[in-house]
């Protein structure tokens, strides 16, 4: 049998094959392009999923290492006048561990600092920003905070409001050497949300309450608006100093009565690409709220969640309580 070409069949049939022939050509070409969408996709997917897996690698890391928050093992406040730090309990301030008897003396007249030796010298040990230690002015963490280090300690001194405090660090710790790893929902495209930039005009003061009674005045430079589970929400993000290069957010969610931490998780973003004047967006990852370092130990001065930060909803993401 002669096979019918389609150019000698009646003007009617020609038509129709070619519009079948069209659609099958369309179809196909729509199949392709959403596999290379999916693809595409997909491999965003992967990438997004390998940057926070290393990402909380990267965390786990930074919290246990020698001077991270789990070395934390005292927060002391400082008199005006004389106060003596070592081991001895001649002291004004007992240091634990392997402290020398007598390392020195942080001399506290009004806003002024200072480093004096004790009775024989200073221990051989004992470091002021990596050099052997003398007598000196000290900084506090106003900006960056004098160093002082032995074997196993490392002391700041930090300002609290009218009062200054020496931040204790042990590298021998018992929260650090027991460290077993921290505890994390699943990570989930989903929680990686692209959120509207809401700036304000100018930007305002916000006051960020401390767990210690303190108040932090920090800037806000705007709003994030993202809808969760068909609820808009917005959250406001602060600066945690004038040079910051990221966004700061402090925040509690509903999961805080159950599984995460309670008091709140930190949150931290980049800069929306055209600035923080205009409207925009930017990416939060709740993949990534951590715990702040109240978490796991007594002696830090967390910031709280301003109250529009106080969220009724709940986001199952990021790191779970610590239970060690």
């Amino acid at each position: 049998m002669t096979p019918i070409d389609s150019t000698t069949l009646p003007a009617p049939l020609q038509g129709r094959n070619l519009v079948k022939r069209l659609f099958s050509g369309l179809l196909t070409g729509l199949v392709c392009c959403g596999t290379i969408i999916a693809h595409a996709a997909s491999a965003t997917d992967s990438a997004d999923l390998r940057a926070d897996q290393q990402w909380r690698v990267d965390r786990a890391k930074n919290l246990s290492a020698p001077d991270g928050w789990l070395t934390l093992v005292g927060l002391e406040w400082l008199k005006p006048g004389a106060n003596s730090l070592g081991g001895a309990a001649d002291n004004t301030i007992r240091l634990k561990g392997h402290a020398p008897e007598h390392l020195g003396i942080i001399q506290v007249d009004g806003s002024q600092l200072k480093l004096l030796p004790p009775t024989g010298g200073f221990p051989k040990e004992l470091t002021l920003d990596g050099a052997p230690a003398h007598e000196s002015p000290l900084a506090s963490d106003d900006g960056r905070p004098s160093s002082l280090a032995t074997n196993n300690l490392h002391l700041v001194v930090l300002h609290r409001g009218e009062r200054f405090a020496l931040r204790i660090k042990d590298s021998d710790s018992p929260t650090r050497t027991n460290f077993r790893g921290l505890h994390w929902y699943p990570i989930e495209a989903k929680y990686r949300i692209t959120a509207k930039w809401l700036p304000f005009n100018p930007p305002h003061t916000e006051q960020i309450p401390t767990v210690i009674g303190t108040v932090l005045n920090l800037q806000a430079p705007g709003l994030a608006e993202f809808t969760l589970n068909g609820k808009t929400v917005q959250v406001e993000p602060v600066l945690e100093s004038p040079n910051s290069k990221e966004l700061f957010f402090i925040l509690r969610d509903a999961t805080s009565h159950t599984t995460t931490y309670q008091a709140s998780r930190f949150l931290y973003a980049e800069f929306p690409s055209n600035g923080l004047d205009k409207p925009g967006t930017i990416v939060l990852d709740f993949n990534r709220l951590q715990n702040p370092p109240c978490a796991y130990t007594p002696y830090a001065t967390c910031p709280l969640p301003p109250y529009i930060n106080r969220l009724a909803i709940a986001i199952p993401a990021g790191e779970e309580r610590y239970t060690h």
